[in-house]
């Protein structure tokens, strides 16, 4: 097809590639780019970990009234939001941990959550509801436990050449968290069948799933595909994910007329710094352009 082909060449130019899938979720028809490339997914797991900790709220196995505490020095993930970067123990509920970890990205507030429903149980939850594709097998502490947390600011650069340098053609590494074989992984695809449930009637209980698209709703990181997406006739609802040269987010545009487009992006990148705005832009660029071409045609 000429606008993939043309999609993909734009990408390549930029130093990005790409798994992307767009869905209309009302009529299933969708459009995407190497949608079954398997990436490390980084903060996205942030969402299967929410809905694994409602699914057992309503079962009655956990209370999200229940106040966990939070001790710095206990709980140790670094970040740059939220309990991350508290000072003192905090107590919070177990509701108000949902909120942080999904809406602000805290990681902190994520490991609390996973010391009460264990990466092997969110698994277990996710394949119970159907759902395929999405492999969780470490908190968010190991994710963060990389090169560049060694590496003086000034040289955090070389963990990102070494990011961009150092995989396999197999998807392996030689950073843990960047192997598909030792870190959390996923697909568009599989992300895609994810919010197809959220969003649509499937096993995942109608409260439960209400809820998490609050959580998605309430996405406070709005600089990567929500500018393309958000206007006063429609509504984003996302998350991302971000380590090294990793930039993800999966979302939901909800159009006032009624349309609803699931929208899965992972990319990684071969440029070696931090800060790349005109990758981000692209991203929602492309994807913005396969929503458009679904939309119209």
């Amino acid at each position: 097809m000429k606008l993939i082909r043309e999609l993909r060449r734009t990408l390549d130019d930029a130093g990005l590639r790409g798994s992307f899938l767009v869905r209309d979720l009302r009529s299933g028809d969708e459009l995407g780019i190497e949608p079954d490339l398997e990436f490390p997914i980084a903060s996205l797991v942030k969402v299967p970990l929410a809905l694994a900790t409602l699914e057992r709220i309503r079962r009655g196995e956990l209370d999200g009234s229940a106040r966990v505490l939070v001790q710095p020095g206990g709980i140790t993930t670094p970040g740059p939001t939220g309990l991350s970067k508290f000072r003192h123990p905090a107590c919070v509920a177990v509701d108000d941990l949902l909120y942080l970890s999904t809406a602000v990205s805290d990681g902190t507030a994520a490991d609390a959550l996973f010391a009460l429903t264990p990466p092997a149980e969110v698994a277990a939850i996710l394949h119970g509801l159907g759902l395929r594709g999405i492999t969780v097998r470490h908190t968010m502490q190991e994710l963060m436990e990389t090169p560049v947390e060694r590496l003086d600011p000034e040289d955090s650069h070389l963990a990102h050449f070494l990011a961009i340098e150092a995989g396999t053609a197999g998807r392996g590494h030689r950073v843990p968290q960047l192997d598909i074989t030792h870190a959390n992984s996923g697909t568009a695809r599989a992300f895609l069948e994810l919010v197809q449930a959220l969003w649509t009637p499937s096993p995942i209980d109608a409260d439960v799933a209400a809820r998490v698209r609050s959580l998605m709703a309430d996405n406070v990181l709005r600089h990567r595909l929500a500018p393309d997406f958000s206007s006063d006739a429609s509504r984003w609802s996302s998350k991302t994910g971000t380590l090294l040269n990793l930039r993800h987010e999966v979302g939901v545009v909800e159009h006032a007329d009624g349309q609803c487009f699931g929208v899965a992006v992972l990319t990684e990148s071969r440029v070696p710094a931090i800060s790349q705005p005109g990758a981000e832009a692209l991203m929602a660029q492309v994807a913005r352009t396969l929503r458009d071409h679904l939309r119209h045609r």
